[in-house]
C-alpha cells in the first residue's frame, strides 16, 4: 500500500514540475510573448455609435478639422476628400501627388501641421511610385484649398524604392518642438531593417522644414542614413505623442503573431529580423533570419500580441478625468476587426477592453477631437466614418 502510494506521488510530483515546465519555458522554436497580457477590462455603458458617412473606398486616414469644418479623408486608391458633419462627402481634392495603389499602397496618413490655423498646411504619406514599377514610402506637404491642394512639396523619399506592394507603413506624428516624425515600413525585405545604409524598416525624424536636426542619434555618422531615429522595424501603421508626457509611441505588425508596441528611443534597434514574437506565414515556425524572442543590443518590445490584432492608427484620450475613457490608448485592429482601448496609468497598461467587435469590420484609423469624441475609419470597398461617443458612467 505504501509503495503505491509512493509510486502516486512520484506521478503527481512529476506531473506538477512538467506543468511548471511549460508554463515558464516555451516551445522550442515558438517564442513567447514580450509582455503579459492586459487585464480585460469593460467600460460599464457601451459608446453611442453614429454613421458620420459612407460609400469611402478603402479610407486610410481621417484629419479632424478645427470648428465645424468636418474632416479630411484619404482614400487608399490615391483620393483626399473632404466630408462635411453632416456626412456630405466631396468630390476628389485635386493636387494630390500620383500614388502606387498596388497591394498595401496607395494614399495613406493625412495630418494637419500643427500652425494648421495660421498656414492651412497638411501632411500626406504615400507609396510614391519609381521606375520600372517600384515604389517607396513618401512624404508632402500642402496647402489646402476649398477644392484642391496648392503648393505641394515631397519632402521625403525613402530611398531605395523597391518591386512589390507591401510595407509601406505609414504615420505622421509631431513632438510638439519642431520635429516631425515618419513611420514606415521594410517592404518585406527583412535584413533592411537592419541595415542603416537604407530607409526601409526604420523611424525617421525631421524638422518641419523637411531637414536633419542636429541631434537626431547618427547627425554626424559616415555610412548611415542620417534622418534615421531608430531601426530594427517591420510595418509601422500607428504612430502618437501622448499629450501628457510628450513621449512618442509606435505600433507595428508582426507577422503571425507578435504585433508590438514601442516607445521609440533614439539610436534602438528594435529587433526585426533578427527577434520576433511572430512567425513565418507559411511554416508556422519562426522565419530562418529570426534568432529567437532577444539578443545583446536589441529592445524588448513595450507590449506585445500573442495573436497579431493587425494593428493600424491609434491615438490618446487625456485630459478628461470624468470620463471613464480618461488616459486610454486607442488602436485599430484589422485582422480581428475591432477597436482597442488600452487603459493607462502614466505609461503602465493596466487593462485592455475591445470595441466595436460586433460590427465585423476592420479598423484602419482611429482619432480624438477635442471634446473626447472618438473618430473611427472602417476599411472596406464601402468604408465609413464613424463617431464614438464615450460613455458617461464609470
Amino acid at each position: 500500500m505504501r509503495a503505491g502510494l509512493r509510486w502516486l506521488g512520484l506521478v503527481i510530483l512529476a506531473l506538477a514540475l512538467d506543468a511548471c515546465a511549460k508554463t515558464e519555458a516555451p516551445i522550442a522554436g515558438v517564442p513567447a510573448p514580450a509582455s503579459p497580457p492586459a487585464a480585460s477590462v469593460a467600460t460599464a455603458t457601451a459608446p453611442g455609435v453614429r454613421v458620420i458617412a459612407t460609400g469611402l473606398a478603402h479610407p486610410w486616414a481621417v484629419a479632424i478639422l478645427p470648428g465645424d469644418a468636418g474632416f479630411l479623408v484619404t482614400e487608399r486608391p490615391g483620393r483626399l476628400r473632404r466630408i462635411a458633419p453632416n456626412g456630405t462627402v466631396s468630390a476628389p481634392l485635386a493636387g494630390v501627388p500620383a500614388v502606387f495603389a498596388q497591394g498595401q499602397g496607395g494614399l495613406l496618413d493625412v495630418v494637419l501641421d500643427p500652425g494648421f490655423a495660421d498656414n492651412r498646411r497638411i501632411w500626406l504619406s504615400f507609396a510614391e511610385p519609381g521606375e520600372d514599377g517600384t515604389a517607396g514610402t513618401a512624404v508632402a506637404t500642402a496647402t489646402l484649398g476649398e477644392d484642391a491642394l496648392n503648393d505641394v512639396h515631397v519632402l521625403y523619399r525613402q530611398v531605395p524604392k523597391l518591386a512589390g506592394g507591401a510595407h509601406f507603413g505609414s504615420r505622421i506624428a509631431f513632438d510638439g518642438k519642431g520635429h516631425v516624425f515618419i513611420s514606415q515600413g521594410e517592404r518585406n525585405q527583412k535584413a533592411m531593417a537592419q541595415d542603416l545604409d537604407v530607409l526601409q524598416g526604420k523611424l525617421v525624424r525631421l524638422n518641419l522644414d523637411g531637414t536633419m536636426p542636429a541631434d537626431n542619434p547618427w547627425a554626424g555618422a559616415p555610412g548611415v542614413r542620417r534622418v534615421v531615429w531608430s531601426y530594427g522595424h517591420r510595418n509601422m501603421q500607428g504612430l502618437a505623442v501622448d499629450p501628457r508626457s510628450g513621449r512618442l509611441w509606435q505600433s507595428e505588425h508582426g507577422p503571425r503573431g507578435g504585433d508590438e508596441l514601442n516607445l521609440p528611443e533614439p539610436g534602438k534597434n528594435y529587433g526585426w529580423p533578427v527577434i520576433s514574437n511572430g512567425m513565418d506565414y507559411a511554416t508556422g515556425r519562426p522565419y530562418p533570419e529570426t534568432r529567437g524572442r532577444e539578443a545583446p543590443g536589441m529592445e524588448q518590445p513595450y507590449h506585445a500580441w500573442e495573436q497579431s490584432p493587425g494593428l493600424s492608427g491609434m491615438a490618446f484620450l487625456t485630459g478628461h478625468p470624468g470620463s471613464p475613457w480618461n488616459d486610454s490608448l486607442f488602436l485599430g485592429a484589422l485582422a480581428q476587426q475591432a477597436l482597442i482601448r488600452l487603459q493607462l496609468d502614466g505609461d503602465r497598461i493596466v487593462g485592455e477592453e475591445r470595441l466595436l467587435a460586433d460590427r465585423g469590420e476592420r479598423i484602419r484609423d482611429v482619432r480624438v477631437a477635442p471634446d473626447g469624441t472618438v473618430y473611427v475609419l472602417t476599411d472596406a470597398d464601402n468604408g465609413r466614418l464613424l463617431a464614438l461617443i464615450p460613455p458617461t458612467g464609470g
